[in-house]
């Protein structure tokens, strides 16, 4: 893959200072084909619009990340998915194609949490205005906010536009595996990890504010793309994609997500007053 397929509509490198990890996942991807923090390696296509709370996000006509729609007037992402010139896409499954349902908004307002680091991920989280509300539809409707946290152990399904991987089952690590951007939305089925085995994994890594998610033995997490996505268990968006192991499609680790729980008072407050 040369260089400048990487900036194309289908790829773009989450922006911000968000440490030479990024950095280094461009080149390795040119490399092995594999990337860090946002992977949704070993998933299948979604059922056209069973997910029509996600959200892709553009800048300058380029595929940039995921989001949720969480009302008809607010869509919540990732911090490290912030650009100067940010659309909204609404009711999409193949981006490459025009299928009716699609709804364009531009944003009005961009609102990333006041305490987002970029070098620690803490706090990956932001609130987006659009312009004027969308029509909810069968395939454009909110996703609703959480109740109580995600519980070890309990089943999610994570989306989005994100790096797949033609691995066969049991091959995760192999050296003749391959990724490839789809033009279609993929979903995995994943469950919440434990926050103490989580800590073995990225020691001294995981705040209170995160929650990692992922399968037995790796091979099935969100990837390069997925970045700012949904993560939904039970019906309620309990994380957004944030960052994670590299390369995501033969590491063993889980996906790490900003816990949405954690930031519903700052959701609800900053939608009030804007």
């Amino acid at each position: 893959m040369l260089l400048e397929d990487l900036k194309g509509p289908r790829f773009q490198l989450s922006p911000g200072p968000s440490s030479t990890m990024w950095l280094f996942l461009t080149f390795f991807l040119l490399a092995s084909a594999a990337q860090d923090g946002d992977k949704l390696l070993e998933g299948e296509e979604c059922v056209p619009h069973s997910q029509p709370w996600q959200v892709a996000l553009f800048e300058h006509g380029r595929f940039n990340c995921g989001a949720s729609l969480i009302s008809p007037r607010w869509v919540l992402s990732a911090a490290h998915c912030q650009t100067r010139f940010m659309k909204v896409h609404l009711g999409e499954h193949n981006l490459r194609k025009r299928d009716g349902p699609e709804q364009l908004r531009s944003v009005s307002r961009v609102i990333p949490h006041p305490r987002y680091e970029a070098r620690s991920h803490r706090h990956d989280v932001m609130l987006l205005q659009l312009a004027r509300p969308v029509h909810l539809t069968p395939q454009v409707r909110p996703v609703a906010l959480p109740t109580r946290c995600p519980r070890p152990g309990e089943a999610c399904v994570v989306s989005g536009w994100g790096l797949v991987s033609d691995n066969e089952p049991g091959t995760t690590g192999s050296p003749t595996s391959q990724v490839n951007l789809p033009d279609t939305l993929h979903c995995a089925n994943i469950s919440i990890i434990s926050d103490a085995s989580c800590d073995k994994d990225y020691p001294g890594r995981i705040g209170n504010t995160m929650v990692c998610a992922g399968v037995q033995g790796g091979g099935t997490d969100s990837c390069e793309g997925d970045s700012g996505g949904p993560l939904v268990c039970k019906g309620a968006l309990q994380g957004i994609v944030s960052w994670g192991d590299v390369p995501c499609d033969t590491t063993t680790k889980p996906g790490v997500y900003t816990k949405v729980c954690h930031y519903l008072e700052w959701i609800r407050e900053t939608m009030k007053s804007n």
